[in-house]
């Protein structure tokens, strides 16, 4: 609810006060005789008594009449009022702010709720998104059923203003009505006890020229009396018509007095209340996404700590284990090593095979020049040609 009507809320609040102490007075059940009256009223019933002209029809007729000229103008009014008003019934405001906060569902703050395909392929917002375009709207209908509150109110409080003005001039017709039916009861009295049989006299004492005139008087002032008996009859009704209608008046204004006061306190603690639970809700429910997110940073730290406690752990293995390593490994020395005493002593044998190798060419050298000497020696003792011949070459030899 906006500050503006919530101000206008507080405003009104004496005047709803005002108008709910009002104590309207009660209507006197009994008629009061012209006899019994006190000098005051006693005065009051002398002077409509002055109005009938027992002459005049119209003036029976009419009697009483008058007395209502002020009460219809306030009802014209008032129904004037009503057509002139267009605004629905208050109640409906208020079942509407109740409609409207019952389709708010707390349930859609759930933000770990995930979307199902179908939602996101609908393309449908995250819940807590959801959530807060949905209070955003339900905020909206509320400032504009509160603002209509707001006008109905003010309409009750001038339909209960006059309520009041109906009743006073009801309560006022009503004791008028009292007047002129006492004033009409005490007219036919003195007709019955004093003019009619005056005239029933004159009617007896008349000449007989003038009898049937004296008569036709007679009878116009009884037909005259009976005429305004049935008006005082007339009043008599409209009076137990109006003193039924006081109650209800009372009624309608109380029951507008009853609907003031609870749209009064639905405006200045129910909205206010139900915008604090909702404000409330979207509070705790983002605090709870904090704290979510909060926890996920304290999870992903735990982890980077563990998985960097775990690096050091491994880094610091194999420096350590390099570091204590030598420049060259004891068994990458050892083989290399025993494999240089190897090449060595491989070539310590080849040396001793190649040597031996080559004392035994020698020897088969040897050999073989002494077998050469021999066989050319055994060619000359022969005297061939071919012996001469290769004699003499070996000789040139």
């Amino acid at each position: 609810m906006s500050d503006t009507t919530r101000q206008k809320a507080e405003a009104t609040l004496a005047e709803v006060e005002k108008v709910t102490a009002v104590v309207l007075p009660e209507p006197k059940t009994e008629l009061v005789t012209l006899e019994a009256a006190d000098a005051p009223t006693s005065a009051e019933i002398t002077k409509r008594i002055a109005e009938i002209d027992m002459s005049d029809t119209n003036s029976i007729v009419s009697f009483g009449s008058s007395a209502q000229a002020e009460l219809q103008v306030i009802s014209q009014s008032m129904l004037a009022g009503v057509r002139n008003k267009d605004v629905g019934p208050a109640g409906d405001s208020l079942r509407n702010i109740v409609t409207t906060i019952r389709g708010f569902s707390i349930s859609e703050l759930d933000v770990r709720r995930e979307r199902s395909w179908w939602e996101k392929l609908l393309g449908r917002a995250a819940p807590m998104a959801k959530f807060a375009a949905r209070f955003e709207e339900v905020q909206g209908q509320i400032d504009h059923i509160t603002d209509d509150l707001l006008k109905h109110e003010h309409v009750l409080l001038k339909d209960i203003e006059s309520l009041d003005m109906l009743y006073d001039k009801t309560l006022q017709f009503y004791d008028e009505l009292g007047l002129y039916i006492a004033a009409g009861e005490a007219k036919i009295a003195d007709l019955d006890a004093t003019t009619i049989p005056a005239k029933e006299a004159e009617v007896q004492a008349a000449a007989e020229d003038q009898a049937v005139m004296k008569a036709q008087e007679l009878r116009d002032i009884r037909s005259a009396r009976d005429d305004l008996e049935r008006r005082v009859h007339d009043l008599k009704l409209t009076r137990q018509v109006t003193m039924q209608s006081l109650p209800s008046i009372r009624l309608v204004q109380e029951n507008d007095k009853s609907l003031v006061t609870k749209i009064n306190s639905t405006l200045v603690n129910t909205v206010p209340l139900w915008e604090t639970q909702l404000a409330q809700a979207v509070t705790i429910q983002r605090s709870a996404e904090a704290a979510e997110a909060v926890r996920d940073a304290n999870d992903l730290t735990n982890e980077l700590l563990k998985a960097n406690a775990e690096n050091l752990r491994q880094a610091n293995r194999t420096i350590r284990q390099e570091m204590e390593r030598g420049v060259f490994d004891i068994n990458a020395v050892k083989e290399a090593n025993a494999n240089l005493i190897a090449t060595i002593n491989e070539s310590l044998e080849i040396a001793d095979e190649g040597k031996r190798k080559r004392a035994e060419a020698e020897i088969e050298l040897q050999k073989m020049e002494a077998e050469l000497k021999d066989t050319l020696a055994s060619a000359k003792a022969r005297k061939t040609g071919t012996g001469d011949t290769i004699g003499t070459a070996a000789g040139a030899d």
